[in-house]
């Protein structure tokens, strides 16, 4: 199964001001309502292709975390990361800044890479049994916090 949804919004902030927060993947918490932030895992401390990150996720009183890999990284135009579980690919992340006349439009997307066995698996961690209504909705939450917090700036 390969599912995409994607939303976007028009931000009134440069390009350069909305990547240095949503590449800060430590704080996503600060932005997205089921991430909570994490951390760089083997020596890295800030985001680069290749590297490696645990994230740390929420709903209700369920808690896990999760391994992604950082597969593109273009600053400050975009940034996409793969969940892994057991080594294999679940699904994948990423956001597009594209520059406007007077800030940029930014573009989260994510497409489900899972199995029916890996759907279901996901269902019983996190409680969520329509992922993909589920995260554009969170997406459409984590892109109104982002224009927030770069148009404070």
């Amino acid at each position: 199964m390969k599912d995409r949804i994607e939303t976007n919004r028009k931000i009134s902030a440069t390009p350069q001001a909305v990547w240095e927060i949503i590449s800060d993947l430590e704080s996503m918490g600060n932005l997205s309502p089921e991430n909570s932030g994490g951390r760089w895992e083997k020596g890295v401390t800030g985001v680069e292709k290749g590297a490696i990150f645990r994230g740390k996720n929420k709903n209700g009183f369920r808690q896990w975390s999760t391994k992604v890999l950082i597969t593109e990284c273009e600053p400050p135009k975009k940034l996409s990361f793969s969940l892994r579980v057991g080594g294999k690919e679940w699904c994948e992340w990423s956001y597009q800044i594209d520059a406007v006349e007077d800030g940029c439009v930014v573009t989260e997307s994510w497409i489900d890479m899972r199995t029916k066995l890996q759907e279901k698996i996901g269902w019983l961690v996190s409680g969520v049994s329509d992922r993909a209504s589920h995260n554009l909705k969170n997406m459409e939450a984590t892109l109104e916090n982002l224009a927030l917090l770069a148009e404070s700036k």
